[in-house]
């Protein structure tokens, strides 16, 4: 098959517009699983995204042209699942199973289009928020995400003749292949691509997902792309995120049934699927939490992703809990994806191999790692950490404490609010660079 000469490309920008999101399975494959459970649970909540820059230093405002980024969203509004996705949906086999996408959730998608949203500039950065639905707006997380960064390189870029943009994507492929290489000497080994959200472009996450594919061989277990898992054969990966807590938490009528808003989230998620897709994301008000409240019959699922605290630290906290439940470590699963870096995929591989059955979910610096890659210096095309969260839910305000407080969100009174309610056991500031 014949390689995009990406570098060729980006330099070659002769239409009117270039669409960053092309196709609306261009997304993450959690998104699916979480929408068919909210369009068959919860279709009449409402949920509003917002935009949040952590890297406060970066005025995506000045980088950014408003109307280009205007003319991006709405491009991806027109979009519709064609023909061919939706037969590869309702017709592929995913996680071991024919059908796990009902058929008349698979007719209401046929339909689906993107809802409105809301911009506004104030002092250098970007107000986007998507008001409506929860099984509307949830759709727009991935693509404003992935609008947002490759708009970012685009103009990180345009000043870059062919030549040098020739030479900044030659290094960037020499030190992607570098950390390929280190990868394929672990023994038993699983990555998956987990980038689609702060990548640098489609095209580049294209080419990571097709040099892992060479690469490492059987060690890539597939991406969380569901297109490029469709366009390459992939497995397509991902369970549930932090947005179903969040929004269960918010819609809660008491303290009890706040504290009960993790755990109700599980038991409905375990109604619509099970086996491999019984993976546990603890953290979204603190791991410890989490585990100090945690029914038994939680013990009893495929395994964990342990998501903003320090990898080994948050692991050994998990093995040490199924221990107490009576469970044999080396029978569960730890899925490893916070901000990995290939030094911490192998010293975290190293220090559980053995102890458990893990997986890497390799994201931000698998698929937006150009530091050092530019002819000439400029920091615009280093990765930022950009999220959109659930910021409300049914008109109340949601929340995310976070291992990390740092990567808390919501308002300053709200989290305090929640603190009291679930505890700040185990929550240790770090820094998040992406």
């Amino acid at each position: 098959m014949a390689k995009t000469d990406i570098a060729r490309r980006v330099y070659n920008h002769t239409w009117k517009l270039d669409p960053i999101v092309r196709s609306l399975l261009d997304t993450d494959f959690y998104k699916l699983l979480m929408l068919q459970m909210i369009w068959g649970m919860y279709p009449k909540v409402d949920a509003t995204f917002t935009l949040i820059n952590r890297t406060t230093s970066v005025r995506l405002a000045d980088e950014i042209d408003e109307q280009e980024l205007r003319d991006q969203l709405d491009h991806a509004r027109t979009l519709r699942f064609s023909k061919k996705e939706m037969i590869w949906l309702g017709g592929n086999n995913f996680y071991g199973r024919k059908q796990i996408f009902e058929p008349e959730f698979l007719a209401w998608l046929e339909g689906f289009r993107l809802p409105d949203y809301q911009l506004t500039r104030r002092n250098g950065q970007y107000e986007l928020s998507f008001p409506g639905p929860w099984m509307y707006t949830t759709l727009w997380e991935i693509p404003a995400l992935a609008i947002i960064n490759e708009l970012r390189s685009r103009a990180a870029m345009r000043s870059f003749g062919p030549f040098a943009l020739d030479v900044l994507y030659a290094r960037a492929k020499a030190k992607m292949w570098a950390k390929t290489e280190r990868l394929k000497a672990l023994p038993g080994i699983r990555i998956s691509d987990f980038g689609t959200r702060r990548r640098h472009s489609f095209l580049w996450q294209r080419w990571c997902v097709e040099a892992l594919k060479e690469g490492i061989g059987d060690a890539f277990t597939g991406t969380s792309n569901v297109l490029l898992a469709m366009d390459n054969d992939l497995e397509a990966l991902g369970t549930n995120a932090h947005e179903l807590p969040m929004v269960f938490a918010a819609l809660a009528n008491s303290e009890e049934e706040m504290r009960e808003a993790p755990y109700k989230v599980l038991q409905d998620w375990q109604r619509y699927y099970g086996g491999n897709l019984l993976i546990v994301l603890p953290d979204t008000f603190g791991t410890a939490a989490f585990l100090r409240d945690a029914p038994d019959w939680i013990a009893d699922w495929t395994g964990f992703r342990p998501d903003s605290a320090p990898p080994i630290e948050g692991g050994e906290k998990i093995l040490s809990w199924w221990r107490e439940k009576g469970k044999d470590p080396k029978q569960k699963l730890l899925i490893f994806s916070d901000g990995l870096e290939v030094e911490t995929i192998e010293e975290t591989y190293r220090h559980f191999r053995g102890k458990v059955r893990m997986s890497f979910g390799w994201g931000t610096n698998l698929t937006n790692d150009f530091e050092g890659c530019a002819p000439t210096e400029t920091k615009s095309l280093d990765a930022i950490s950009l999220v959109c969260k659930v910021s409300e839910a049914n008109g109340r305000p949601a929340v995310k404490l976070s291992d990390n407080p740092a990567k808390a969100t919501g308002d300053e009174k709200e989290i305090k609010r929640y603190l009291r309610i679930f505890g700040e056991k185990g929550r240790v500031e770090q820094l998040v660079k992406v």
